[in-house]
């Protein structure tokens, strides 16, 4: 029972930072209609920062995590409107190719920059887990569990309490009549893309200290992300929280039932399960609403 409780307890903190790439690719489609496949080199992008901010610089912990999920935002906001800003109305195979090159391009420059070499960061927290009863969690953990629920918290109030969200859930039911009244189309789409990569870089500047980073670690990141949104169904917030939680539960079991070999390919078997008999996903509605 110990051990079933201490794979629980390390799903629910990785299901955190699942949840926050799963939420900013969703938004993404969602909104932009736009498969997004720089989200996981976003992801790395952050954790790349982290690592700047943290062991090159010397910045605070906290202070590193808010300003690479800054740069996040820039940077989202920048490939929106030098790349997806210009092929707006364009077919979805030529923004697919586009967006495919960005994310090639992005991570060659990650590796041309900081090497092919994994990079670790050092964590303020103290290396003795804290022990509850039988479970023990590590302090780095449990603050990456409580940053990662305030910024879903935050996504949440942000689209369903301002003005942006208003504007940006408008968009999502009907772009041509939200338009007709007076929203900034563009504006939004800038908006959007600039959270959702906020949300991958907060994402890996979270989980970076956890473990290591690498110019590749986007990759499985982004398939993740991609999986999540399809299990909690495609422009569903609250089904891609989910989404997030049970692909960590489903990893953390296999890997300590099965094999840790299985990790990865547990969550994936269970997404192909749950599309064969509801091929919308678990959360997909009949009119997306926000």
């Amino acid at each position: 029972m110990d051990q079933l409780l201490q794979h629980a307890l390390n799903a629910l903190i990785l299901g955190g930072t699942y949840a926050l790439l799963g939420i900013g690719l969703t938004l993404i489609f969602g909104i932009m209609r736009v498969v997004n496949f720089t989200h996981g080199e976003l992801y790395a992008f952050g954790a790349y920062m982290m690592y700047m901010w943290v062991m090159l610089i010397g910045a605070n912990f906290v202070v590193s995590i808010a300003l690479a999920m800054a740069l996040g935002v820039l940077l989202g906001a920048g490939i929106e409107i030098l790349l997806l800003r210009r092929l707006r109305g364009a077919d979805i195979d030529t923004t697919m190719l586009v967006m495919i090159g960005a994310w090639i391009a992005m991570q060659n420059t990650e590796q041309l920059v900081w090497t092919g070499v994994a990079k670790s960061i050092d964590s303020p927290f103290p290396p003795a887990p804290l022990v509850m009863g039988g479970v023990s969690v590590s302090w780095t953990r449990l603050f990456v569990f409580v940053v990662a629920v305030a910024l879903i918290a935050a996504t949440w109030l942000l689209i369903q309490k301002t003005r942006l969200g208003k504007a940006m859930r408008a968009t999502f039911q009907d772009r041509e009549s939200a338009a007709l009244m007076g929203v900034r189309i563009d504006r939004v789409h800038t908006a959007t893309f600039a959270i959702g990569s906020g949300l991958a870089a907060a994402a890996g500047a979270l989980l970076g200290p956890v473990f290591v980073v690498y110019p590749t670690i986007g990759d499985l990141a982004s398939l993740k992300a991609f999986a999540i949104v399809i299990l909690g169904g495609l422009g569903s917030i609250p089904g891609a929280t989910i989404g997030g939680f049970i692909l960590a539960f489903m990893e953390e079991l296999g890997a300590g039932y099965v094999s840790s070999g299985y990790r990865d390919a547990m969550g994936f078997l269970l997404i192909i399960v749950i599309l064969l008999v509801k091929p919308t996903g678990l959360f997909a509605r009949k009119e997306r609403i926000g």
